[in-house]
């Protein structure tokens, strides 16, 4: 039997979950992702989404770095990170990020530099959301399960 606290718990991730999706910041294919977490890997999801996390970073950087160059005039270099970073937002079922991502390489790919660094901030903004909801997120779970695992034994009276 779940203790008080881990019912408490469970209900703040569904409702943070709930949030997440009424907001668009994730879709479907997050729980797809949840679906795939079993008992043989109860951290599945976040060891996931903590890879996209790290790579997202690096491409950030590399975005971050390609349009800041004087002379920008790699937008197919530019377009390129955006299609890696679209899919793997993607494949975690980031809605916004991906969105943004799409607008992104729509102004890569008419060489729009003002519209290029306009987006490069709604990515870096809406990405550190997400980030930081995910963390809450698996906190919540973290603190779930450490909850619900604590037996306490039964008194004889």
């Amino acid at each position: 039997m779940l203790g008080f606290g881990a019912d408490l718990l469970w209900a703040d991730m569904n409702r943070l979950l709930a949030f997440l999706f009424h907001q668009g910041v994730l879709d479907e294919q997050f729980l797809q992702l949840q679906q795939l977490q079993d008992e043989a890997s109860p951290n599945f999801v976040s060891e996931v989404v903590n890879i996209y996390f790290h790579e997202s970073e690096k491409l950030l950087n590399n975005l971050r770095g390609l349009l800041m160059e004087k002379e920008l005039s790699d937008y197919k270099k530019i377009g390129i990170h955006l299609n890696q970073f679209m899919g793997s937002s993607s494949s975690i079922g980031a809605k916004r990020v991906t969105n943004i991502c799409v607008a992104f390489r729509a102004a890569t790919d008419q060489s729009n530099r003002a519209g290029c660094l306009r987006a490069l901030e709604m990515l870096e903004h809406e990405y550190c959301y997400l980030k930081n909801k995910l963390h809450e997120l698996f906190q919540i779970e973290q603190q779930r399960a450490l909850v619900a695992g604590v037996r306490y034994p039964v008194q004889n009276q």
